[in-house]
Formats: structure tokens, C-alpha cells, sequence
């Protein structure tokens, strides 16, 4: 597989320095990305780093992933408005185990192939350096009118609040070019890639091996994923979409992907899978046909669901999507976890009421009125019923003369309350 040829179809180059794809068309490479460990789950905007480390690997090359310890403990201060807080040692290194455990979905440590991925931490090295060691070895060797002119600095120079910068941060494009340098005499690693606004940072480090080593170093970055409506790709209403599956469900997780537009759906789903480009083509031709069946999303879901959680976990979100959305069963329902549960019904009206009162029994008309007013009415609940348009735990309910106990109670504690096809209200019972 031809790596550059594999990245342009799927649109993920934005720079790539004259020279790249012939190093890795004549010669075995070794390529990083860098990572900052400032959070103990990558988010999804990570992904596209990881997928272009999983395809270098697929085309037969050797990845490394670098932790950045050390600059975690600094800040980039590329495509940031001001100055992130510093992290202890302590938090930087269990940040790192916890993102291992991620990464390792998607690369291959394990094997005995000389293209075994690799992760290191670049506090192992910088935390040997002294300040004067650091400023005497390396710091010469780049002019500060040569850092001034990076996009990176200068936006922060001249940015709006007219914050500045501190010398911390402007000596971060310095140590990630001491990184490369590292890299490139330990590992023989020739190649970083990054995001575009990490152009700056890897050319300073191509730079640096030219003028230390007199040797040849490369850069490649990918485009910022956006959304097409502008939003901020990766961002809910809740925040980040994060990998670890406490932060995000694995339903939440599989719902973001399945309500993409079909325009980014169609962008992702090169991005963020390892499908082939025929398989793609033919499905972008098929869901085009066939818009509202969304079988873009559907797949897209799927494939990137199982990578970052698993199979089964998959399957549990399609299910709960059906409590929603589908024709999901009592049996259903119990059996899905109680996180995944709560993330159906987060936004939707909830009612808490005294589990005694179900437990001593009381009339459907009395709850849904007086106790959890789901309904305005009686006088409307009745009709509702008499309209075949209450279900309660997805069954219909057709008595409007019974009584709720408690073998209504989903695990225990729950019902739901359905008006009409999509109008839902769930009742915790405690």
C-alpha cells in the first residue's frame, strides 16, 4: 500500500514537504505523532493522528507514538487563545497509562514484524537536560527571528486580546524540535505528523536535524476536521466525544456518528475507518440512492463503534437506540446496562417520584396527572389512552381503570412513559 497515495484519497493531507513520498516509497520509515497527555482519555479529534499512525503501519512502516510529558507540561501554544494550566509528573504518567490502553485498539505493539509500533514519553529525555545544557546545545541553533516567523507565534503576538506569550510557551516549538532530533538519532525516524497547525512545530524540527546532523527530515500534516454547518467538530452539548467509555458512553459515542450530516459522513468515513476505497465509493453511490435510509451513518457508526469499544458494545447501542427509536422490547431494555440506559433519556423529561407509591399500588390516572404530571389532564390522559397512544415500558396500555406497581419497574427503579410515537417521559422511581 502506498502511504501518501492512501492518505490523499482519503483526504487526510493538507502539507507534505517535497521528498515524502519518495523516502517512504524507497526506504523502511519510521514516523511519530505527538500527544499530549493533558486528559487520561484521547477525545475524538485525536483519531485522525492514530489513523494516520494505524495506515503508516498497514503500508508496512514503523509508528511511534510520542506522549508529550515534557510538553505537556508546557502548553502549545498553537491554535490557542491563551496559556493552558501545567500538569504535575504524577497526573502527566497516569494520563499516559490510560491512553496506552486506548491507543493500543488501533496499533499493533505486539508484534514481532520490524514495524512493531512503539510509545514513548518525551519526559524521559527532556527531564535530563539542564536549562543552560538545553539553551547551550540546542538553543543556538535556531534563530528567535526564525521562531518569530511561525504562523503560531505570530497569531499569538498579534491576536486580539493582546495576551502575549510566555518565554514557556515559545520555547515549545524548540523542545518538539528537540523531540525529532531524538527521535531521529535514536529510532532513525524521519518523518513527524500532525495536524496543520503543528506545521510550524515539525519543520522546526526538520530544520534543527538539518543543521545538527546535516540530515534529511520530513513533514505531513492532515487537515482540522470541521463540520459542515460550522460547528466545532468533536463538540456536543455536553462537551468533548471522549474514547473512554465512562466520559462517553458507547451509545452516546455510536449516536454522534450516526446523526453526522451526509455531507461529513461522507468526509469521515475515509478518516476515520480502514474500509477500502471501492467499498466506500460504492457505499457513498448506494446511501446517495437512498438518503433517508442513512446507510453512511449507519456504517461509519459500526466501523469506528467496534474499533474504539467493541462488537459488543456496538450492538448494545444499536438495541438502545431501538428504546427510541425502534420497536425495542421490555426484554430489551433490562437487558442493557443502567449507563447506557440513562444516556437514552438524558434530555428528556424525568419525573422522580416515591417508589412507596408504586409499591402500594396506584391508578394509572392518578400517576400521570397528580403525582408525575406527564399529562395536564385526566380528561386528556383518558382520550390519549382511548386513542391507542400511551405505552408504558414500550408496551401499549389500553385500561385506563389499572394500576402501576411495582412489576413495572425497569431495574428496579425506572418506567417509561410514552405519549404518541415521540414524546417520551421517564419516571425514576427511588
Amino acid at each position: 500500500m502506498n502511504f501518501v497515495k492512501e492518505l490523499e484519497w482519503r483526504g487526510m493531507i493538507h502539507d507534505i514537504m517535497p521528498g515524502t513520498e519518495e523516502l517512504l516509497e524507497k526506504e523502511f520509515v519510521t514516523a511519530y505523532v505527538g500527544i499530549d497527555p493533558t486528559a487520561d482519555s484521547l477525545h475524538i479529534g485525536h483519531l485522525v493522528g492514530i489513523m494516520m499512525l494505524k495506515h503508516l503501519q498497514l503500508s508496512g512502516h514503523r509508528p511511534i507514538v510520542v506522549f508529550g510529558g515534557a510538553t505537556g507540561m508546557i502548553g502549545d501554544p498553537s491554535g490557542k487563545s491563551q496559556e493552558r494550566n501545567l500538569l504535575d509528573e504524577e497526573t502527566l504518567r497516569y494520563n499516559q497509562d490510560c491512553l496506552k490502553k486506548q491507543i493500543a485498539k488501533f496499533l499493533d505493539f505486539e508484534t514481532n514484524e520490524k514495524n512493531r509500533a512503539i510509545m514513548v514519553n518525551n519526559y524521559d529525555w527532556m527531564s535530563k537536560f539542564s536549562f543552560l545544557e538545553f539553551i547551550r546545545d540546542i538553543g543556538k541553533h535556531i534563530t528567535v527571528n526564525y521562531m518569530m516567523a511561525k504562523d503560531s507565534v505570530k497569531k499569538r503576538l498579534s491576536g486580539e486580546t493582546n495576551q502575549g506569550m510566555s518565554f514557556t510557551e515559545f520555547s515549545y516549538q524548540l523542545v518538539q524540535a528537540y523531540d525529532f532530533l531524538h527521535l531521529y538519532r535514536n529510532y532513525n525516524c524521519k518523518l513527524q505528523m500532525g495536524g496543520s497547525d503543528q506545521w510550524g512545530n515539525i519543520t522546526t524540527g526538520t530544520e534543527l536535524i538539518r543543521r545538527i546532523e546535516q540530515g534529511e527530515a520530513f513533514a505531513l500534516t492532515c487537515p482540522l476536521i470541521t463540520k459542515s454547518d460550522g460547528g466545532k467538530f468533536g463538540k456536543t452539548e455536553s462537551g468533548n466525544v471522549w474514547l473512554d467509555p465512562k466520559k462517553t458512553s458507547p451509545y452516546e459515542f455510536y449516536q454522534f456518528w450516526l446523526n453526522v450530516s451526509d455531507e461529513d459522513a461522507e468526509k469521515y468515513i475515509k478518516i476515520f475507518t480502514i474500509l477500502g476505497k471501492e467499498v466506500i465509493e460504492n457505499l457513498i453511490l448506494e446511501h446517495k440512492q437512498a438518503p433517508h435510509l442513512r446507510l453512511l451513518q449507519k456504517k461509519l457508526a459500526e466501523e469506528i463503534t467496534v474499533m474504539v469499544h467493541s462488537r459488543e458494545d456496538y450492538n448494545t447501542a444499536v438495541e438502545a437506540s431501538g428504546i427510541l427509536f425502534g420497536n425495542a422490547t421490555k426484554d430489551i431494555i433490562e437487558k442493557i446496562d443502567e449507563n447506557t440506559f440513562l444516556s437514552v433519556f438524558a434530555g428528556l423529561p424525568v419525573f422522580t417520584i416515591d417508589i412507596n407509591i408504586i409499591k402500594n399500588k396506584i391508578g394509572v390516572l392518578d400517576l400521570l396527572t397528580e403525582v408525575a404530571p406527564v399529562f395536564p389532564s385526566k380528561g386528556e390522559l383518558k382520550r390519549t389512552i382511548k386513542g391507542n397512544g400511551l405505552a408504558i415500558n414500550k408496551e401499549k396500555f389500553t385500561d385506563e381503570n389499572a394500576s402501576i406497581d411495582e412489576g413495572y419497574l425497569l431495574k428496579n427503579k425506572y418506567i417509561i412513559i410514552q405519549k404518541g410515537k415521540k414524546n417520551y417521559n421517564l419516571l425514576i422511581c427511588q
